[in-house]
């Protein structure tokens, strides 16, 4: 059977070459690199009890320096398997999430017509070199001499010159015995309404768009025009070229990070051709489109953490935060982004040509976290001065941070915009308290109730163990509903437990999917709960009781204790901004938190549009449900 052209590459670049290894072998961290891709273990092709075996993820090859066995994942899976080469292959294609290509026969023949579109492509990248020489491209040396281009740097990157006439390529490869029909199937060309072909590329500098192997599959050209409809143009998508797939400068990029390099992420062609001779090698750029999902897993096969460089301006943070939506529902332990945003008005052509490589070496090594970033959009140029702003912030960050699948990452990012929350939110310095000035009166202040003790007189007797209560119900509702933990999981990860031996709880059944037995801690919390007195009296928290019943008490019981808590919250703010206010000022808070504190407890349902249902009628439903005594078994 042939493979179409490409899939193996494809499938080489889908996939990590630890992780199939990994099944095999047993990896020795001491020696390991996990964030380099660098895997050492006793090789598993011959006996050794030290670890020769070395896996390289960047590279994606392994080699034993005992028994000299190397290859990819596919001769690993051909000769530790015993497998044919496309039983090998199928193994892969599953492991990468690839259908495999049906049998054709004309396989071979479009094997043939692929590499035909190469010899064309490379045709017309020595064409247009040559003409970078000619007299008709003063213009374009000129530009390159102003952007600092040296001679050398033109010849490493194979720069050339379309002129600006409507056949110049057509013709030339003609010439060449190359018909205008494969000329326009390399995206060289393009059909006119009257049927006639004209050069796609005309009056532009050319920078040719190689894969990873070094091979031409795409042009991008910059307009020596400025009154061009586009400064930059690349080619269309072919049979070679798939620019949703693809990097600009792939190949060198991934060596020079195998060498331990970041990898920078920058906009366009003339920003990686800046950094790479300013000493940052490890650099790529997306080519004309915002970064796909498939350029994302071809950066973090070259570096477990891309920075992504962009401009300063508003266009450049825009497509900061088109990324972070994107990544944020594929991020893993280990493998992650980082975002360097440069001065504004600069990109780092200007940079680096403008203060230096140390100057852009400074801005690298101020990159921000992807935390820092959703937080900055959510919060910079916004006022949060009343609960319905604080709690519409809170709703937008747990959205965000309920894309991320990983349950480990999910709740690191909760602490740090806990954290990030309570920064924004501190309370604020307290004041002497005013007073007015009565003559012939000492101007003593008066003592005043510290704000704890204010807040005490405020709490509700059993107030705190009713909520501990309704946590273990909670809990055990969760643990013997597991299905309903996604639903749920944002609402348990951002909830303050007081419980005791709750958080051990709620951390066990977050990582395990509802599943405690392999956390002995965990497990004896959760035996606790279902044998006290209210677990056991509650309907949702026994086992087989019925999951729409469940569903609807956990959403009334997370938004009861949201609020009440939020209600505290609040009375605790109060406190500590009413020292020093008057008597007006304190009523009107006190009032503003009685209103709160009545809200938390005769809240019927939350806030349920992500869940698609309707609030009143999930409220009544559930009354009629324990109105009806379901949970109760009838005899047929």
């Amino acid at each position: 059977m042939s493979l179409p052209p490409g899939f193996l590459d494809e499938l080489r670049s889908r996939v990590t070459l630890s992780t199939i290894v990994g099944r095999a072998v047993t990896w020795d961290m001491r020696k390991s690199n996990m964030a380099k891709g660098d895997w050492w273990a006793p090789c598993p092709f011959h006996q050794e009890k030290s670890p020769s075996f070395h896996v390289d993820d960047r590279k994606g090859f392994y080699y034993c320096f005992g028994c000299h066995a190397k290859g990819d994942a596919l001769t690993f899976l051909k000769e530790n398997g015993n497998l044919p080469f496309m039983d090998a292959v199928e193994v892969l294609a599953r492991e990468a999430g690839m259908a495999m290509p049906a049998r054709d026969p004309q396989a071979a023949q479009r094997a043939d017509r692929r590499t035909q579109l190469q010899d064309v492509m490379e045709e017309a990248v020595k064409l247009y070199r040559l003409q970078l020489r000619t007299a008709g491209a003063g213009a374009a040396r000129d530009y390159l001499a102003r952007r600092r281009l040296s001679q050398a740097t033109q010849d490493r990157w194979d720069l050339g010159f379309a002129p600006d006439s409507r056949t110049f390529l057509i013709e030339a490869l003609k010439a060449k015995g190359i018909p205008v029909e494969m000329t326009e199937a390399a995206g060289l060309a393009a059909e006119a309404d009257d049927g006639t072909f004209y050069d796609r590329f005309r009056g532009r500098i050319i920078f040719p768009i190689r894969d990873a192997r070094g091979r031409a599959i795409s042009l991008g050209g910059r307009s020596m025009d400025p009154k061009a409809r586009a400064k930059y143009l690349n080619g269309p998508e072919t049979d070679l070229f798939d620019k949703g797939r693809n990097l600009f400068n792939l190949g060198p990029a991934r060596d020079a990070a195998g060498k331990g390099q970041p990898l920078i992420v920058a906009e366009g062609y003339m920003d990686v051709i800046a950094l790479v001779d300013a000493g940052f090698g490890a650099t790529v750029a997306p080519l004309g489109t915002a970064v796909t999902e498939d350029q994302l897993r071809l950066m973090w096969r070259v570096h477990p953490e891309p920075v992504i460089a962009l401009d300063g301006d508003k266009a450049g943070l825009r497509a900061a935060l088109r990324v972070v939506d994107l990544a944020l529902p594929l991020l893993e332990a280990g493998q992650g982004l980082r975002f360097a945003i440069l001065p504004e008005g600069q990109d780092p052509d200007d940079l680096i040509r403008g203060q230096g490589a140390a100057a852009m070496q400074a801005v690298l090594d101020r990159a921000e976290p992807m935390v820092t970033l959703l937080w900055r959009r959510e919060t910079e140029g916004r006022i949060f001065d009343s609960p319905e702003r604080k709690a519409a912030l809170d709703k937008t960050l747990r959205a965000a941070i309920a894309q991320i699948r990983d349950p480990s990452i999910r709740g690191h990012y909760g602490e740090e915009i806990r954290r990030l929350r309570q920064d924004l939110f501190g309370k604020p310095r307290t004041q002497a308290p005013w007073r007015p000035f009565v003559p012939g009166r000492r101007d003593a202040p008066a003592p005043v109730p510290s704000s704890a003790t204010r807040a005490s007189a405020l709490a509700r007797p059993g107030e705190a163990v009713d909520e501990v209560m309704l946590e273990a119900v909670l809990l055990a509702t969760l643990a013997n509903h597991p299905a309903l933990l996604p639903a749920f999981e944002a609402d348990l990860e951002m909830l303050t437990l007081r419980g005791e031996g709750h958080d051990h709880l709620r951390t066990a059944l977050v990582q395990s999917r509802g599943d405690v037995s392999a956390a002995p801690e965990a497990r004896a919390v959760l035996e606790r709960l279902l044998n006290l007195a209210h677990v056991t009296s509650a309907p949702p928290a026994r086992p087989g009781s019925d999951e729409a019943l469940a569903r609807m008490c956990l959403a009334e019981g997370f938004a009861k204790l949201e609020a009440r808590r939020g209600a505290q919250a609040e009375i605790a703010e109060a406190m500590a901004d009413i020292d020093g206010l008057v008597d007006e000022g304190l009523t009107w808070r006190l009032a503003q938190s009685a209103r709160a504190r009545q809200k938390a407890d005769t809240t019927s349902m939350p806030d349920l549009g992500e869940m698609g249902e309707d609030r009143n009628a999930l409220s009544k439903g559930l009354q009629d449900m324990i109105d009806a005594e379901i949970w109760i078994k009838h005899r047929g």
